[in-house]
């Protein structure tokens, strides 16, 4: 290492600071340890070591030998991701320097004397008076040790937790929506993804990207990542669902090589197998059933054509009757994709897809005041909740950007502006 300075601190010398400064002995351990700043040359090889404020989470994924890894691309604002979580990264200042200096000793490493000693893992060396200790007790600082300095810091990474970031998913993935082999042709491979490289791409965990394809229905098909065609998706369970009757099935007794091995010719077999995952749930005899919240949004959707309104009863009456026998029309399937306005002079349901709304929080609140003045919290929480944090609620989301009233007892959202 190059030293940043010639002189070299001695023995003599500590003696003399510490009976300028007017320290006590007693009070002090056998070895003095010598700080040195850095040269120039020594701090710039250090310019790429950054302080990162960690939580628990982060240090036990560390400490265990798991994946920590910071993503962003070049018009994105880094994150840090864990295997389960991600994390907001923002450069923060420190009012005061703070030196990295390997291999400092703490006090109770620097004492030889056994009145100094740690007792019970804990050092007492600081904690005695010189009455307790006694004449013969003092022990004189006599070794120096030099520790250099290798960077000062004047900031450092904070790390703040925030929901996994899934818009890279829609918008990377509608590029090449499958839409069954017979049009494979028209699309680019060069856009589609494996799932290792799509995981890297979008800044989220390992486990919340996972539950972002399933939340966006995303299957693997021949070794990358699909979303299926609306049409062809819808095509694919209506047949799936058909299978219901045609075999006179409980709807918790679903038979899933029969519902496979009845589409075949029809539909991929690699396609109708994650379909079926994706859309029933196991039972306990072994068997499976539709998830009924899947199968009736899937429906809704059918219906529910962007920009258009459908009086109410017409809607609930025209989906019910679309659904296989079993399944219920229900108005919290409609969540997210769809709201339902009964304060206009006719009561109505228009589409409203969250993940077709800007992805800025702000253009967002603009968007959905826009297409509907008043808000319930139940109405928009589907269309914020997407920019909570663990501290950072949907209710103080909406106290900051929006305006509310209370309206027979029920709070109401309204714009700011």
């Amino acid at each position: 290492m190059i030293f940043s300075q010639d002189y070299q601190r001695s023995v003599e010398d500590v003696h003399t600071i510490v009976r300028h400064a007017k320290l006590d002995f007693n009070n002090l351990t056998n070895t003095a340890q010598a700080i040195y700043y850095p040269d120039g040359d020594t701090h710039a090889n250090m310019g790429n070591l950054k302080l990162l404020e960690a939580d628990d989470h982060i240090l036990e994924q560390i400490r265990a030998g798991k994946s920590v890894s910071f993503k962003g691309a070049l018009n994105e604002k880094v994150v840090i991701c864990t295997e389960s979580r991600t994390y907001e990264v923002k450069e923060a200042e420190i009012s005061n320097s703070l030196l990295l200096v390997p291999r400092l000793q703490q006090a109770q490493a620097t004492s030889r004397s056994p009145i100094k000693s740690p007792k019970g893992g804990v050092n007492t060396s600081l904690d005695s008076s010189t009455e307790e200790m006694g004449e013969d007790a003092v022990d004189s600082i006599d070794t120096i040790e030099r520790k250099d300095v290798v960077r000062i810091f004047h900031d450092y990474f904070e790390c703040r937790q925030v929901k996994p970031k899934y818009r890279k998913i829609i918008d990377l993935l509608r590029l090449t929506k499958y839409s069954g082999p017979e049009n494979e042709h028209l699309v680019e491979r060069s856009l589609l993804f494996r799932f290792r490289q799509l995981l890297d791409t979008v800044q989220c965990s390992k486990e919340e990207f996972e539950e972002g394809l399933r939340k966006y229905r995303a299957i693997e098909i021949e070794d990358r990542i699909r979303m299926l065609d609306n049409e062809y998706e819808y095509r694919a369970v209506t047949l799936m669902l058909a299978l219901i009757g045609e075999n006179s099935w409980r709807l918790d007794a679903i038979d899933k090589a029969t519902t496979v091995e009845a589409l075949e010719g029809i539909v991929p077999y690699d396609v109708v197998d994650k379909i079926f995952d994706v859309y029933t749930e196991p039972t306990e005899s072994g068997r499976f059933r539709y998830r009924e919240d899947l199968v009736c949004a899937l429906f809704a959707e059918k219906i529910l054509q962007q920009g258009l309104k459908f009086h109410i009863d017409d809607f609930l009456t025209t989906w019910q009757e679309t659904l296989p026998e079993g399944f219920t029309a229900n108005e919290k399937y409609l969540r997210g994709i769809g709201i339902i306005d009964r304060e206009g002079n006719v009561p109505c349901v228009r589409g409203l897809n969250e993940a077709d709304l800007p992805n800025n929080l702000l253009v967002r609140l603009v968007t959905l005041f826009k297409t509907k003045e008043r808000w319930n919290l139940e109405q928009i929480e589907p269309y914020i909740e997407c920019f909570t944090t663990p501290t950072l609620g949907v209710t103080s989301i909406l106290a900051k950007h929006t305006r509310s009233l209370v309206v027979n007892g029920t709070r109401i959202y309204v714009s700011k502006h």
